[in-house]
């Protein structure tokens, strides 16, 4: 269980991993709120007759935003900008003198 968990909470473990930190951040707060407003609109739907079609709909969407999400970030392998090639006489890049 706890192994199922890490693999889709744990941004160091599921395929979102392989994003810079930043990203991975942005991406892991999107998907929060999207699975906070499902949650959500699935308890309050409950003063509806169709609670259990829109709490399924809602779930089921979740499911593939989340899977569409993980499945392009895992397909990311280099994310490799101009910072990550040293210039050929050795100066820094301009934004890497402060350490960035």
């Amino acid at each position: 269980m706890i192994s199922l968990y890490r693999s889709i909470m744990d941004s160091n473990v599921n395929p979102l991993r392989n994003l810079p930190p930043a990203q991975r951040f942005q991406l892991m707060l999107f998907l929060s709120v999207m699975w906070t407003n499902i949650f959500c609109l699935s308890a309050g739907a409950w003063i509806w007759y169709g609670e259990l079609i829109v709490f399924h709909v809602l779930v089921v969407a979740g499911i593939v935003v989340t899977g569409l999400v993980f499945r392009r970030a895992s397909k990311a392998t280099d994310y490799r900008t101009y910072r990550h090639y040293p210039l050929k006489d050795g100066t820094a890049r301009y934004d890497d003198v402060w350490g960035g």
